[in-house]
């Protein structure tokens, strides 16, 4: 669920739906207008902001519902997502499942979520205004980590339940080489958010080349935060390292584990993150080449790439999490 929550998230991007709810109503919000007025009214509240004025000015009662519609449902999605955790929370409890030091962890995961949907709200009101047609970048940004966060603090939770002890090897430079290229990932992930709020695609769709440069002539003159061009330059090459690590990664885990007797899951699985590795630089490359068909309320074949292309970034950060979790530091035995 909370990875189709994030999808979501990229679909209510992508078509330009996000900012048309401008109000955050958290328990009045479940239901959509049920009837014209209350339509007219969600409409008249688009029509204050800038988006409307300078992008959608054309738009129809009917085109407003379209949009609106993804933006409801990454919203009620949400919603439902703190539904099933609480049904499931209060069943558990009461049947006595837990065992007490799971209690806690659960109750922050909870809070997390219930945060997420805070700081999507923060990133929402960054739109709304007479002056900005998208939301800001770095709060777009904030909102796609923080549900990164959620994902990998459930999954970690899940593994502990899921995976016995005698998986479990000992290695205290293969866990300091994950734990590094979980790092590195991270700020790809950031930067990728950036490429995204920014919607910086189209202005560099030339690859392997940035519009017939290996360097853009402003890179240490412009902004590496804010500049378009720079932003996918470093996005790029945050790529072509993280690559070449993940390689290294690969085959520094098949040769610090090959004399562990419990070893073979984490040698199993430690090919995902080469093959995702190599599949999201292939996507990465489609989606900037197809970034002048990047279109407003529409979805196509850049928006289906640019999803592909997010989707696997979480299965990337999954599967490195996967490793991380079966590789701890070496204990010292007294």
């Amino acid at each position: 669920m909370i990875i189709f929550q994030v999808l979501l998230g990229g679909i209510t991007r992508l078509t330009g739906s996000g900012l048309s709810i401008t109000e955050w109503k958290p328990i009045m919000g479940t239901l959509p207008p049920l009837n014209e007025s209350e339509w007219n009214k969600a409409f008249d509240g688009y029509k204050q902001i800038a988006q409307y004025h300078y992008l959608n000015s054309h738009f129809t009662l009917e085109e407003f519902k379209s949009i609106f519609f993804w933006e409801w449902l990454h919203r009620v999605w949400a919603r439902l997502l703190g539904v099933v955790f609480g049904i499931g929370f209060i069943y558990f409890l009461v049947k006595k499942y837990f065992d007490r030091d799971m209690v806690i962890p659960l109750v922050i995961l909870f809070l997390l979520g219930a945060a997420q949907g805070l700081v999507g709200w923060i990133m929402v009101q960054s739109g709304l205004n007479t002056t900005d047609l998208y939301v800001d970048h770095i709060k777009l940004s904030i909102h796609f980590i923080a549900a990164l966060i959620l994902l990998c603090y459930t999954l970690w939770f899940a593994l502990k339940l899921l995976i016995p002890e005698n998986k479990i090897i000992q290695n205290t430079l293969l866990h300091k080489i994950t734990v590094a290229t979980i790092v590195l990932l991270g700020i790809q992930l950031i930067y990728g958010a950036f490429m995204a709020g920014l919607k910086a695609a189209p202005y560099a769709p030339t690859f392997p080349s940035i519009n017939g440069e290996w360097v853009p002539d402003n890179v240490f003159t412009k902004s590496w935060v804010n500049d378009h061009v720079n932003v996918q330059f470093v996005h790029r090459q945050l790529a072509y390292l993280l690559s070449a690590i993940i390689i290294l990664w690969f085959f520094a885990l098949r040769r610090l584990t090959k004399s562990y007797e419990n070893s073979h899951l984490i040698r199993s699985i430690a090919w995902w993150p080469l093959i995702l590795v190599i599949t999201q630089v292939v996507l990465g490359a489609l989606t900037v080449l197809n970034g002048p068909k990047m279109g407003a309320s529409q979805f196509g074949s850049y928006e289906l790439l640019a999803e592909a292309h997010q989707l696997v970034a979480m299965f990337l950060l999954i599967s490195l999490f996967i490793n991380l979790y079966l590789v701890r530091r070496t204990t010292l035995v007294s």
